[in-house]
């Protein structure tokens, strides 16, 4: 991308790095730790028109948390104002406009896929 003066970065952190919530301190901390290195990496390159942003999901409908008891998949949907899980195509269609050219003045920017959470 240097070379060519061009390009898109598109990192992948989690909600878990601005709610930083117990009991997870390790997924927390390095989910943060993207959100860093996308922010400082953001301000290196700007200059040789390559972007570096973040997207941040929430509660998404994966296998991950397909099988969660009912209480606690009812107890995830009260705090989403949403009302609802969210799917992996709204991830990706975070990802891909901040990936186009649509987004070529964004950089450094912390995108939230959360429902509304925060």
């Amino acid at each position: 991308m240097i070379g060519q003066r061009f390009g898109r970065i598109v990192n992948v952190s989690s909600l878990s790095a601005l709610l930083a919530p117990p009991g997870q301190t390790n997924y927390a901390a390095s989910k943060a730790g993207v959100i860093g290195f996308t922010q400082s990496l953001a301000k290196e390159v700007a200059r040789m028109n390559i972007t570096v942003n973040a997207v941040c999901p929430g509660y998404v409908e994966t296998d991950a948390i397909a099988n969660l008891p009912v209480d606690h998949r009812k107890s995830l949907l009260d705090r989403i104002p949403m009302r609802r899980l969210g799917r992996p195509e709204d991830v990706a269609a975070a990802i891909d406009f901040l990936a186009n050219d649509d987004a070529g003045y964004i950089t450094g920017a912390i995108l939230k896929v959360d429902g509304g959470i925060l």
